[in-house]
């Protein structure tokens, strides 16, 4: 089958994999305590896709076009077959990148295995070195240092490394340059993300926004940087080197610059439903498909009819009324 576009034409290029919608953290943008307290029901493990199913549909995703995965949650270091999971979406012919988002508190026991397993690369959440800052975000006692820890076991053991910043008015912007200065130093690239409307349980407004212009005039006071060229269609991030370093700061702008008509991504909730936008309010439901007497050309013939059918342009259309009153899928399910 060949490779298929959307109602405006963006091609279907990445694909997100929420393994698990459980974290260890409860991070007041994502998933507040007071929602997700220790009576919260998370889904049964029945509910999830097995590695079966998941490698199953990466197979059919790449097969129409698909060419880098990347595995989130919920914390998806909490998952115990992540290795083999790895290990066999490293045998898809035509994948050429699985990458992993995760908070890093575990990677200090987990890195040598992932590694091994095939996975080349990751993105680590840290929203402050501060420690009393970062454990008011996380709200779960994790300290700094424990993320610090795991991102060096990453390095050592040969994992290329970003980290991802979300920053939002009040809680980090304080943050932003002792950030930028340490991991300047370390030589790792460093992602600034605006704070976004995802799920409806955030609290978000337009009020708790720090912008790229904002963030790029603290950094100017005392970083020269220049920008660098996207590599491929669709990359999220705006990018800029340290000038005199091949250091790399970038900047992803969902609020303040919207990047929805080169949105290649789709994304697979961690109960196998597709959904076609990170702000979606449903989505279709894959596992349902995969474990019915659907063969593989039905299941890729299905994913190509609703890519085809999307239309979503969510935060070219955003408002502050539509923020507050569209149902959207919580971060924590769908992955980021």
């Amino acid at each position: 089958m060949a490779a298929i576009t959307d109602k405006f034409g963006r091609p279907l290029q990445d694909l997100r994999i929420s393994i698990t919608d459980r974290c260890n953290f409860r991070c007041t943008y994502c998933m507040p305590k007071e929602i997700f307290g220790k009576d919260y029901a998370f889904l049964p493990k029945d509910h999830l896709l097995n590695n079966y199913e998941i490698v199953r549909l990466a197979r059919a995703f790449v097969e129409l076009g698909v060419n880098k995965i990347r595995l989130t949650g919920g914390e998806p270091l909490l998952r115990r077959d992540l290795p083999q999971l790895i290990e066999s979406l490293n045998a898809i012919n035509g994948l050429e990148d699985i990458a992993l988002t995760t908070n890093a508190s575990m990677l200090p026991n987990k890195a040598e295995a992932i590694k091994a397993a095939g996975l080349k690369r990751i993105n680590v959440s840290l929203d402050a070195l501060d420690n009393e800052i970062f454990q008011a975000v996380n709200d779960n006692g994790v300290s700094s240092d424990r993320v610090l820890k795991g991102i060096e076991k990453a390095l050592e053991v040969g994992l290329e490394v970003k980290i991802n910043m979300v920053v939002k008015k009040g809680m980090n912007e304080s943050e932003i340059i002792p950030m930028a200065k340490y991991f300047k130093e370390k030589g790792i690239t460093l992602r600034f993300i605006e704070f976004m409307d995802v799920g409806t349980t955030n609290g978000w407004d337009f009020s708790k926004v720090v912008s790229k212009k904002e963030i790029m005039q603290l950094l100017a006071e005392h970083f020269e940087m220049e920008p660098v060229n996207p590599m491929y269609l669709g990359e999220v991030a705006k990018r800029y080197r340290y000038v005199g370093t091949n250091t790399e700061v970038g900047f992803i702008t969902s609020v303040s610059e919207s990047f929805c008509s080169s949105c290649t991504r789709a994304r697979i909730a961690a109960d196998g439903r597709l959904y076609t936008c990170l702000f979606a309010s449903s989505g279709f439901d894959l596992r349902k498909l995969l474990r019915s007497d659907a063969n593989d050309e039905e299941i890729k013939e299905t994913i190509a009819s609703i890519w085809n059918k999307r239309e979503d342009r969510y935060s070219d259309e955003r408002t502050e009324i539509s923020a507050k009153n569209k149902k959207k899928i919580e971060m924590s399910y769908i992955g980021g």
